[in-house]
């Protein structure tokens, strides 16, 4: 079925114009004034409206047009209404953009510029509803809280179903804001541990002189200032899930002791002598490569292979360019609701520079900076400047293309400086191999080459 699309338009010249150039891909409703417009509008419920200004019974103002725009936002806030208004009307155009509508065209109206400005409508309009169904399929949340439909974390929701009906230790890789935390939080809540307690820790976050107490605890005089017996967090966590994360800023020394913890099951406080056993699931996160950690002697091997019995990846907003609308709109709603603003929706140049920007904090920038938008923004269309973005130029290839080229110059650099072996390639990039191998077939370099070998 064809989408429809409902116009507006007190000229029925201009309205069958505009139907025969728009009709091969839309489903075209027609209306000439604001009851008939409303009355169309709650029974067929159209995703987008062109809609004129200068209705009757008086043309000449905007009023009416004004007030259509207003009752179609209350039926459905959602609604993507696009105003077409001439040249002298461009102050009462902006007007209704402030009000809600989703962007205007002058006078008049390049078939060409419209059909660009439908199809985004309509890709904006498709996003939101898959993601409202989304919503009420999943109980109001996908994986308590991560959301996304891009291949990538399709991924990782099944590995977080797989991994969740285990006890064995995870290892949660991925750039800062990726989502690690919720990733663990995810593992325990479906897990048979689920009632038991999640603790937490940043291993940066605490000087290394308190470490070992405070993952252990210590007793009572242990040393200086220890005037009371306190359980650490590896005890807190009895009965559930300990999450460590950060883990690669762990010292050396601390090193040797969680090993031991995970192959007993047993602490002992500092200061103590007494076995404590503690029943938990381990689940440790990192933002650095280990690996490399491991070649450099600050983090040990044995206790690597004890924490990735399993590993998931978390990709980087960058690498999820479908999710980035998805995501945007979800935290606008979220931030709305908190702050009790309603109604509001990103401008369209604000999308496009949403779904520009490389978001080196992911998802947590993205979702910071959606949030102070709807704090401080004025109007009820967010602008790329409310989101503290430039709404980026044309360039003359887009990002994507730009990424792809500089990985397939970095890929097959590696390639030529280890005389064509994937394994020592893929290390000098600090991917794994079979990434290594995913980005070949992405990027079209032949495996059968003379100079590509293991």
């Amino acid at each position: 079925m064809k989408p429809k699309l409902l116009i507006v338009d007190d000229d029925e010249e201009i309205r069958t114009q505009m139907k025969w150039a728009l009709t091969k891909d839309y489903e075209i409703l027609q209306a000439g004034e604001r009851t008939a417009a409303l009355e169309i509008f709650r029974t067929a419920r159209p995703a987008v409206v062109l809609l004129d200004l200068g209705l009757p019974p008086n043309p000449a103002a905007p009023d009416e047009g004004l007030a259509t725009l207003a009752e179609l936002l209350a039926l459905d806030a959602q609604t993507k209404v696009v105003i077409i208004s001439g040249q002298a009307e461009k102050t009462n155009a902006l007007r209704a953009v402030g009000a809600g509508a989703y962007d205007f065209l002058g006078k008049p109206v390049e078939m060409e510029d419209l059909k660009r400005l439908l199809k985004r409508c309509f890709h904006v309009a498709l996003l939101e509803r898959e993601y409202r169904e989304m919503q009420q399929r999943l109980g109001g949340d996908a994986f308590d809280g991560i959301l996304g439909t891009s291949p990538r974390m399709q991924t990782v929701f099944e590995s977080i179903r797989k991994v969740a009906t285990v006890d064995a230790p995870v290892l949660i890789l991925g750039e800062s804001g990726t989502g690690k935390e919720m990733t663990a939080r995810s593992i325990h809540q479906r897990s048979a541990r689920k009632d038991g307690p999640f603790v937490a820790i940043n291993c940066s976050a605490i000087p290394e002189s308190l470490m070992e107490s405070e993952l252990f605890g210590h007793e009572k005089g242990a040393f200086t200032g220890a005037h009371a017996l306190r359980k650490g967090r590896i005890e807190s966590s009895h009965g559930g899930t300990l999450f460590l994360d950060e883990i690669g800023e762990i010292p050396p020394p601390i090193q040797v002791k969680l090993l031991r913890f995970l192959q007993e099951r047993c602490i002992e406080r500092v200061g103590g002598r007494q076995e404590i056993p503690v029943d938990t699931r381990v689940l440790a996160a990192t933002h650095v490569d280990l690996k490399k950690g491991m070649t450099a002697g600050t983090f040990r091997e044995d206790l690597f292979y004890r924490l990735a019995v399993v590993q998931i990846t978390l990709p980087p907003l960058r690498e999820r360019e479908d999710d980035i609308p998805l995501l945007a709109n979800a935290f606008l709603q979220q931030s709305a609701k908190e702050s009790s603003k309603h109604g509001l929706s990103f401008a369209p140049e604000a999308l496009r520079a949403i779904q520009s920007h490389p978001w080196p904090g992911n998802v947590r920038e993205l979702q910071n900076r959606v949030r102070r938008a709807v704090i401080m923004g004025g109007s009820k269309r967010l602008s790329s400047q409310d989101i503290e973005l430039t709404s980026p130029t044309a360039p003359s290839k887009t990002l994507k293309e730009a990424r792809e080229t500089l990985e397939r110059e970095m890929l097959q650099q590696a390639l030529r400086k280890n005389s064509g072996k994937i394994s020592a390639a893929a290390n000098d990039l600090g991917i794994s191999r079979p990434t290594f191998y995913e980005l070949m077939e992405k990027l079209g370099i032949a495996k059968q080459s003379d100079q590509v070998r293991e």
